[in-house]
């Protein structure tokens, strides 16, 4: 049975990987599995930006021989870090994925509170997370931006972008979803 695997990188909190998980399983209609914490991924960083390589990543989870054997009936796989990620045109992203691809990854570091200097507020976070999760994972499944800004799938450059979208996929992404999910 195909399944969406969820791959942690570093100390991310089961919490956050269950409630991700929930989601995912939710709203994808695919079961997941969440695989053990790797170690941080020290070989995406660029020293130059302090910040690390999203490709660089993707490429890891889709290239790696351990992974690849231990996920062989994955439809996707989700990586999560804490770090904060970049693109070579981008100056960050919340996370990156393969467009109709195996892989997507997203990170927490961003969405956290913390990070502007505000208060910690896990909730807050769980929420951000879960409609990454989702906008990446949609990607994967061949879903372009939506300029719906309620739609799960909008182009979100800042938090608050993030926060005024739903965990839904508007009802034109929806249907292109089931579409893509017929097709397979």
């Amino acid at each position: 049975m195909s399944c969406i695997y969820i791959l942690p990188f570093g100390s991310i909190s089961r919490a956050i990987l269950q409630n991700i998980s929930l989601e995912v399983t939710s709203r994808l209609h695919y079961s997941c599995k969440i695989m053990p914490n790797l170690a941080e991924p020290c070989y995406a960083f660029e020293p130059g930006r302090g910040q690390y390589s999203s490709g660089r990543i993707l490429k890891e989870i889709l290239h790696n021989e351990n992974l690849c054997s231990a996920t062989e009936d994955a439809i996707k796989v989700l990586g999560i870090v804490d770090v904060d990620l970049c693109t070579p045109i981008l100056t960050f992203v919340f996370g990156e994925a393969q467009l109709g691809g195996r892989v997507a990854v997203i990170s927490l570091c961003r969405l956290r509170q913390e990070f502007s200097g505000l208060p910690s507020n896990p909730q807050l976070l769980l929420r951000r997370a879960k409609k990454e999760a989702l906008h990446e994972l949609g990607h994967t499944f061949g879903l372009i931006h939506c300029r719906n800004p309620k739609c799960v799938m909008y182009f979100s450059n800042s938090v608050r972008n993030i926060d005024v979208k739903t965990e839904n996929f508007c009802p034109r992404c929806a249907t292109l979803l089931a579409e893509k999910d017929k097709a397979r």
